[in-house]
């Protein structure tokens, strides 16, 4: 039997989702809680990894036991060993070869900035003090990403990847009053590239990168030329769909 749990967690304390064997991770955390509730190891299989300090509304993983769980009462288990800045939102039941990976059919991210200093809003917003940014400008750069299909100037160096290749539907930023969001959805993300993404938007933003800058920087698939990473307290995986013929309703 297999199951995609839904899952969501602030990871200010956390070196990011996939395990690491000399640092404490979600993955590692979730799998001993259901180690300890079907008394076996269990493995569960994310929907990708989130770098330390990165935060997920909704991230889904997927785990095969032998037969037909209590979902209730495996949720409200899990959430009672899990600690506060991690939830379990919902299990479900898939076809057996479903996998919270590979069926993904598109991911959806935020990066969050908060224009001033607020404390309580620290390690989920990069705070940006004597800053002006042109967001019209920057919306402009966004809708160029629309154009491309290769991203390896916005990919961590020496990423162990076959394609470069991500089909991004959306991009745009959406200010209110002091905050100020980016909205990114594609296929699938390259290890670090929206943090990148948003380091390189920012300098076009403050006037240092032209938008034809921001082309040739794509262009030229070499993470040198692109910004700074934005700093990851800022980052949301916010959205996973799946196509719904690999659920199974009961």
């Amino acid at each position: 039997m297999r199951y995609f749990i839904e899952i969501t967690y602030k990871g200010t304390n956390y070196h990011g989702w996939q395990f690491q064997p000399n640092a404490v991770t979600v993955q590692e955390l979730i799998n001993n809680a259901f180690s300890l509730i079907f008394k076996k190891k269990i493995d569960v299989f994310g929907a990708g990894r989130t770098d330390a300090g990165v935060h997920a509304e909704q991230l889904y993983a997927h785990l095969d036991v032998e037969k037909d769980i209590d979902i209730d009462e495996v949720i409200y288990k899990l959430n009672s060993l899990l600690p506060k800045d991690i939830a379990i939102l919902n299990i479900l039941k898939v076809t057996d070869e479903a996998h919270a990976r590979f069926n993904a059919v598109s991911r959806s991210y935020q990066y969050r900035i908060y224009f001033g200093k607020n404390p309580f809003l620290t390690d989920v917003t990069w705070q940006v003090i004597n800053k002006k940014l042109n967001v019209d400008l920057m919306n402009e750069a966004a809708k160029i990403l629309l154009t491309y299909t290769n991203f390896k100037c916005f990919s961590r160096s020496n990423s162990d990847v076959k394609t470069y290749n991500c089909d991004v539907s959306k991009a745009v930023w959406v200010q209110e009053n002091k905050s100020l969001i980016f909205h990114i959805t594609a296929d699938r993300f390259l290890r670090n590239m929206v943090r990148a993404i948003v380091g390189t938007l920012i300098e076009v933003g403050t006037g240092k990168t032209t938008l034809e800058e921001f082309k040739k920087i794509i262009e030229s698939k070499d993470r040198k030329n692109a910004g700074p990473s934005a700093p990851a307290q800022g980052l949301f995986l916010t959205e996973v769909n799946y196509p719904k013929n690999i659920f199974i309703n009961e």
